[in-house]
This record gives C-alpha cells, sequence and structure tokens, in this order.
C-alpha cells in the first residue's frame, strides 16, 4: 500500500513531490490544496495539470478514512460517522454541535488515537472491546479534515478539537503529537493548540513528558474516584499509577505551562457521586489550579452501574463549591446514537 497523503509532514511532502520530477513550488501547492482548501482528492486540486494529478492518486493514497455508517442525533446536536480503514478496522468520530444565543457557535470534532483500547475501564465501551491497533498521524489527522470539510461545505467553522474517542491518547504519544503538530502548523490548518484538548486515563510518565513540553493544549484527566481502592476498580491502569503519583504529576505540568487542569468525573448512582467522595476529592486537589467537569455516566452494555440523578448530582457539584473546586456538570450528548462519553466502540454498519 503506498504511504497515505496525511501521513506525510511538509518535508516529507516535499521530498515525495520533489521526486516525481516537477518543480519545488508543486509541494506547496499540495500542502496548500490538503489543508488550507481541504481538497479530499486529486482531481480536486485543479491548480496541478490533469497528469500530476493522475501520478499523485497513483503514488499516494488519499483514501484514508472510508465512511460507511453516519448516524445523527434526533435533536440533530451530535452526528456520529463510522469509518473503515484500509486493512479493515473501523473507528468512530464524533462531531458535536453548541448553539448558545449570544455566543459563537461552537463546532467540536471528537477523535480517536487507537483502533479500542488497551486501558481497560470498566465502563467505556472503547475498553471492553479491548485494544486493536494504534491509528497513524495521518488517520488521526485525516478525521479532523473530513469533518472541517463538510463544516466548511455547510458554511460553517470547526472551533475544537476534543482527543477524546476511542483510545488512550498518551498510549500512542508520538502519533498523537505528530498530529496535532501537523494540524497546528501556521503554514498549513492552522489549528491553535488552545483549541486541543487531550483526555487520558493517566500514564504519569507521559503526563510528564507532556509538562516538559511545555505544549499549550488543554488537558484533562479522566479521574473518577479519589480513592485508589475504588479508582482501581473502574480504571485497572490506577493500580500502576496511584492517585498520589497522579496528582503529584498534575501539580507539576500545571507548573510546567500555567495551565488549568481538568478532571473527567463519570457520576455513578451510589458508587462515586456522594458527598463524601466530593469532600475527599476537595481535600486531595487543594491548591490545585483545576476544574472537575463531571457527567451522569452514559450507558454501555457492557456495564451495569447507572448515571446519578440531577439532584445528587446538583449535591456533588455543590458540595465540591463549597470546598473551593470548581465543578460543571455536563448535559448529555448524543445518547440516542451512542456517540457519547464512553460510548464509542467500532461497531460493524
Amino acid at each position: 500500500m503506498n504511504k497515505q497523503i496525511y501521513d506525510f509532514d511538509f518535508p516529507e511532502l516535499s521530498a515525495r513531490v520533489n521526486s516525481w520530477g516537477v518543480p519545488k513550488y508543486r509541494a506547496q501547492q499540495v500542502w496548500d490544496g490538503l489543508y488550507k482548501n481541504l481538497w479530499l482528492a486529486p482531481e480536486e486540486f485543479t491548480n496541478l495539470s490533469k497528469e500530476l494529478r493522475g501520478k499523485m492518486g497513483e503514488l499516494v493514497e488519499f483514501n484514508v478514512l472510508k465512511p460507511v455508517d453516519y448516524r445523527e442525533s434526533k435533536d440533530g446536536e451530535t452526528l456520529k460517522t463510522l469509518f473503515e480503514l484500509h486493512d479493515g478496522q473501523h473507528i468512530e468520530t464524533v462531531l458535536m454541535k453548541y448553539d448558545t444565543e449570544g455566543r459563537q457557535p461552537r463546532r467540536t470534532v471528537c477523535i480517536s488515537t487507537q483502533v479500542g483500547c488497551g486501558m481497560g475501564c470498566t465502563f467505556c465501551a472503547t475498553g471492553q472491546m479491548g485494544f486493536k491497533r494504534q491509528l497513524s498521524s495521518g488517520e488521526i489527522v485525516a478525521q479532523v479534515i473530513y469533518f472541517a470539510r463538510k463544516l466548511q461545505d455547510a458554511g460553517e467553522t470547526l472551533t475544537n478539537v476534543v482527543v477524546m474517542g476511542m483510545g488512550e491518547p498518551l498510549h500512542n504519544y508520538a502519533a498523537t503529537m505528530e498530529a496535532i503538530d501537523r494540524l497546528n502548523n501556521p503554514d498549513g490548518f492552522a489549528f491553535g493548540a488552545r483549541r486541543f484538548t487531550i483526555s487520558t486515563v493517566g500514564l504519569v510518565p507521559l503526563i510528564k513528558r507532556f509538562a516538559d513540553e511545555k505544549r499549550q493544549v488543554n488537558l484533562a484527566i479522566s479521574l473518577h474516584a479519589a480513592e485508589d481502592e475504588l479508582r482501581s476498580s473502574m480504571l485497572p491502569i490506577n493500580e500502576k499509577y496511584p492517585i498520589s503519583n497522579l496528582l503529584e504529576v498534575c501539580r507539576y505540568y500545571v507548573e510546567q505551562t500555567h495551565r488549568r487542569i481538568t478532571f473527567e468525573w463519570a457520576l455513578i448512582e451510589g458508587v462515586n457521586d456522594t458527598p463524601e467522595q466530593a469532600h475527599i476529592l476537595a481535600r486531595r486537589v487543594k491548591g490545585l489550579l483545576c476544574h472537575v467537569n463531571a457527567i451522569p455516566l452514559n450507558p454501555t452494555q457492557g456495564f451495569n452501574g447507572k448515571g446519578t440523578g440531577s439532584e445528587r448530582a446538583k449535591i456533588f457539584k455543590e458540595t465540591l463549591e463549597q470546598a473551593g473546586v470548581t465543578c460543571t456538570i455536563r448535559a448529555h450528548r448524543g445518547i440516542d446514537i451512542q456517540a457519547g462519553c464512553g460510548q464509542l466502540a467500532s461497531r460493524e454498519k
């Protein structure tokens, strides 16, 4: 198989295009076509000769993602696409629309970094399917470009990218960061670093590496419990990186980047939604620049827990805020099409 077009950074793309015996400026035209014009197929590159378009189609693979199923939530605010990859594997990617009166519309794409996931979080559909393979940087980039193009065709603009789909991004660190760097490139797609958010279950050494690189990308930690025994029962990675180690590296991250960290918390009725858990969490993160982003658990076939009701969620939030920790209770999105947090899996069409 030919190398996929989005796997090239600019120097690699230049070398490949120059090897075809064409003027050097042609490489810039190809790059601009991909990342500024969002052209998805060789025939769209009308500034190139028909011969060169044909050669490009023969020597580089453009069909990185094949959409095979498409679902839209009843309220029209969430759209999910099932993509087939070159080897027959599948991933899901979600576009979320936020329209608030008096504010700029937000269009957020939630992208995947792996086929499946090896972290084994008990309440997550992706974790329940296990790890299949890593995505290449180009397969990660292609998800963003696909939805940016769809939005452009509809007269809209992509505003945010959350790396919270299938997979653990830091388990595929190199490809994930290469993808972000390619999309952030000011001479290409030019998507601002602060418009990306990466979510991790807490791979401590890689969070430290991320902090040392002093990236301006937002970081979210899937915490879900304030005590080790409870967290380990839901997130097996906690056995290797317990909460004390995780919070230590979170403090290091804030020191290095001066950026607020977000703790994600799936509220499970009678498990981690009690005022006691909120008090313990508040004590553990005291003095840390952070925010708690809580959402009642979304249902998955492999987990019997029930999402917290609105009254209990409100008490959890108020308990945290009274202790000085800011908290947001997020609304469910796309549940009717299994597009909510923790619900993505590479289902067949």
